[in-house]
């Protein structure tokens, strides 16, 4: 199953939500002259096969954004060949050889399955479309939906039972491919027991390719009414991100359901009355969100650019990091106010140092404890007053500056034009050491090894191994292209 672009998903989500079966007679907003001539004039005087190579380079919540500025821009914006080939990116699928027989236009046919898509893989959290499915177990879903279903090799459904007429009815499965099945049937029953991968790959082996499955199913549904689907749709999208949240807060698989309801209240005031019901029907899980900067702007729809899956991640990587924060917090001899006063302050910096990044992109783990240890450093030195913890932030920080300005140095001028972009990034002073760079035999892992020595022991001969190393990986690229040059001459 191919995944949607993280890029643009959020907005095509909310742009589809408030869109009807659109063809292309639909109406437009027609604009002014005035407005064109402020901005958009060169558009409109280009032909529609220009208008077609530039249209193909948009993502298609550009595309939407284009197509509904005029009805020109509409019309050209409707093109079967710009929707099949999103088609194709999003969905795996190549719609371009059977969509002349379709009566369901490509940028219809993306809307559709674009919404069924959302909802099928998100429905372990959505407890609505799985009643839609489930409910009627061990009968088979209404018809509409097994039409839909067909098209998911990986159905999270028990089998089904069919008569064999509606198997070929529902996707022109002729009985001679399951003759197998038939002789297993009794005379009391003209029912079929099928497996969802065993439909999927029936329908696939009958129609040829997955693209004339979906041709097919796309043609099924033509006169349907897919007032249901996009009414799920719509509630999904406003409701995604706690559905998400409370499936990921309560279905941590034991014993670390236990362990993360620990790290989630460690030394955060909350009502205990509230907490009582963790993971239970009538359970506040808006409250428990508001107990964490983070969660709380996870539920709002505020991490990674409002891409649900990613700020999950974001989430999660958050209370990783808190159970390393507790446990090292846990080995040192303290009083228990010491311990929340720490926990609390060091928590609250790295989300403050973090937030932005955090509603930018997914933050992992190693990311988290990087700040969090510096972050630590500073609270323990206010708390304590033990001037080593003060002393070992301050040696950390001025250690990365003296790098960053050997580097600049006048007679390193040649170093800095020759040296490789990613090693020249790497003696930045605002340039995170990531745990996975620290491993392997690249010029960059050696660098980020060396840099790392240095920066927490302090060492002298670090600092030497350092410089030598740069200077080296300078020379080595000059006489690469002293070598190119002298090749092509």
């Amino acid at each position: 199953m191919a995944d949607l672009s993280v890029t643009w998903e959020r907005e095509l989500l909310e742009q589809f939500s408030c869109l009807t079966a659109a063809s292309e007679e639909e109406p437009c907003p027609n604009y002014t002259e005035e407005y064109y001539y402020n901005g958009a004039t060169g558009l409109l005087h280009l032909s529609d096969e220009v208008l077609l190579v530039i249209m193909r380079n948009l993502d298609p919540m550009s595309l939407l954004r284009l197509g509904s500025t005029c009805s020109l821009m509409f019309r050209v914006s409707s093109c079967n060949f710009l929707w099949n080939t999103h088609f194709q990116e999003s969905f795996g699928v190549r719609l371009s050889s059977a969509i002349t027989k379709c009566p369901v236009t490509a940028k219809n046919a993306f809307r559709l399955v674009f919404m069924w898509r959302s909802l099928f893989i998100n429905i372990h959290c959505n407890r609505a479309f799985q009643e839609k499915l489930f409910v009627e177990i061990p009968q088979a879903p209404h018809k509409y939906w097994i039409q839909w279903l067909v098209l998911e090799e990986d159905v999270p459904l028990p089998s089904i039972r069919l008569p064999s007429g509606d198997v070929e009815k529902l996707w022109g499965i002729p009985s001679d491919l399951f003759q197998d099945k038939l002789q297993e049937k009794t005379e009391d029953c003209d029912v079929l027991k099928f497996e969802w991968r065993e439909l999927h790959n029936l329908a696939v082996k009958h129609h040829g390719s997955a693209s004339l499955v979906f041709q097919h199913v796309l043609s099924q549904h033509q006169h349907n009414e897919h007032t249901e689907l996009e009414s799920m749709y719509h509630q999904y999208v406003q409701c995604r991100f706690q559905w998400l949240f409370t499936y990921w807060l309560f279905r941590q698989p034991s014993p670390f359901n236990k362990q993360l309801k620990s790290i989630f209240l460690q030394w955060k005031k909350h009502s205990k009355r509230k907490v009582s019901t963790w993971g239970e029907t009538l359970c506040d899980v808006r409250y428990l969100a508001s107990l964490h900067p983070v969660t709380k702007d996870y539920w709002q729809g505020r991490l990674a650019r409002g891409d649900a899956s990613l700020g999950i991640q974001t989430v999660a990587s958050y209370f990783s990091m808190c159970k390393s924060l507790v446990a090292w917090i846990l080995s040192r001899d303290w009083g228990r106010l010491k311990r929340r006063k720490v926990y609390e302050d060091t928590l609250e910096g790295v989300y403050l140092l973090l937030r932005r990044e955090m509603h930018e992109t997914l933050v992992e783990h190693e990311r988290f404890w990087q700040v969090a240890k510096v972050q630590m450093g500073r609270v323990l030195y206010l708390v304590s007053g033990n001037s080593l913890y003060l002393d070992h932030v301050q040696g950390f920080l001025r250690r990365k500056k003296l790098i960053r300005d050997w580097i600049y140095l006048e007679e390193n001028s040649w170093a800095r034009q020759f040296l490789p972009e990613p090693l020249f990034t790497l003696l930045e002073f605002d340039t995170k050491i990531s745990q996975e760079s620290l491993h392997g035999d690249s010029a960059a892992a050696q660098l980020s090894r060396v840099m790392w020595l240095y920066l927490n022991s302090g060492q002298q001969r670090f600092l030497d191994e350092l410089k030598a190393l740069v200077l080296l990986c300078a020379q080595i690229y000059v006489q690469q292209l002293t070598s190119a040059a002298l090749h092509t001459v």
